[in-house]
């Protein structure tokens, strides 16, 4: 983890200073239940349960969006975990079926 850099001394500085500090806390939160999340949706994919992964899915892909809209990942990464966790959770609907 980087050094604190040295006091600013321009007030504009010192308070885009302690913007860039709450925003960092805000998006920790996000990450933080972002991947939370995920790794409840893979444990109900690992248990089997059809229903249940499509609800999970549900809460994932809202989660993802949202975060996604607020900045906190780009757009295309939050697309691309929502379409490899869909993949997972229909293998997991044709295998149920067969």
């Amino acid at each position: 983890m980087p050094a604190k850099a040295t006091p600013k001394k321009n007030l504009s500085a010192i308070k885009k200073a302690k913007q860039a500090d709450k925003k960092n806390l805000l998006n920790k939160a996000v990450r933080s239940n972002m991947k939370t999340i995920e790794r409840k949706i893979v444990s109900v994919i690992a248990s089997g349960n059809k229903e249940e992964a499509g609800k999970a899915l549900k809460e994932v892909a809202k989660v993802l969006q949202k975060a996604a809209s607020k900045g906190v990942i780009h757009k295309n990464n939050a697309a691309r975990k929502i379409s490899q966790l869909t993949r997972k959770v229909n293998a997991l609907s044709k295998a149920e079926a067969a």
